[in-house]
């Protein structure tokens, strides 16, 4: 069962860029229950998408709980009007880059206290990648292995790094490629999630957005059998963001993925 959630609005300046937004999210399968969400909020130029782990569905508690989170705090810091900034303010990040960077903290302290709360969620996480876009800027921020792709100029790269143990070796030693390591027992565990310990490392860049560019926000389900040329190939074949976000997880899907695969596209339009 796919579920899918878009957005088409004009953003707050209203003459100078529109947002198309759709993301569409399936159980896959081989998995009974569907532990990826998403949100997609052009009111508040808001694009997430988590990937919870953890018995006794508390992979969907916790991937539920850094949804709300950030969704909350972002909201509640739309203005800046009285709000907590509980984890201080980093000077070389933009405000979007701070509120991003703060929401992420406050979902891991969420998922982090209900583990502990109760036995049936002991050991759960989940993965993060979030997207504030305003203007022509884009403030991205990560935990975990799920990804954010842009495309942009007739180029597809990845945004954001993994925090996995593949990732550490691959950047450890520049000899090996990832077909070196793909059938390693170790390549899929997970250095860095929501939840895991009461803070959390969490990286945020950000980037200015060119006309037509598109950011492509996944869980590992789509980008763990879909190459980068893969994914290209469909974000430029199909303008359209809904068509893109399922045309993206059927063919996922097809290929044999064995997880829950969430496709969030991103379209962002310059003033004409």
């Amino acid at each position: 069962m796919q579920e899918r959630h878009g957005a088409d609005r004009t953003g707050p300046l209203e003459a100078r860029f529109v947002i198309r937004a759709c993301g569409v999210t399936d159980a896959g399968r081989v998995r009974k229950s569907n532990e990826d969400r998403f949100i997609s909020d052009a009111e508040l130029r808001l694009f997430a998408v988590a990937d919870g782990m953890g018995g006794h569905k508390a992979g969907e508690v916790a991937a539920q709980l850094a949804i709300d989170a950030i969704s909350s705090f972002v909201t509640r810091s739309q203005n800046d009007n009285d709000v907590t900034w509980p984890y201080g303010i980093d000077d070389s990040l933009s405000f979007d880059g701070n509120r991003l960077r703060t929401a992420i903290c406050l979902a891991n302290r969420r998922v982090f206290r209900a583990a502990e709360s109760s036995d049936d969620y002991g050991g759960m996480g989940t993965t993060i990648v979030g997207l504030i876009v305003s203007g022509a800027q884009a403030a991205i921020g990560s935990v975990g292995d799920s990804r954010v792709y842009r495309l942009s100029s007739g180029r597809l790269l990845q945004v954001t790094t993994d925090d996995s143990w593949a990732s550490t070796i691959l950047a450890q030693d520049p000899t090996l490629k990832p077909e070196d390591i793909a059938q390693h027992p170790m390549r899929n565990v997970l250095t860095n999630v929501l939840g895991g310990r009461s803070t959390v490392d969490v990286h945020v860049t950000e980037h200015t957005l060119r006309d037509r560019d598109v950011l492509l926000l996944c869980s590992d389900g789509l980008h763990g059998v879909m190459d980068v040329a893969a994914l290209q190939g469909v974000l430029e074949k199909t303008p359209d963001v809904e068509t893109a976000a399922r045309t993206l997880v059927d063919t996922a899907l097809e290929r044999g993925s064995r997880d829950n695969v969430t496709a969030l596209v991103v379209r962002y339009e310059a003033e004409r």
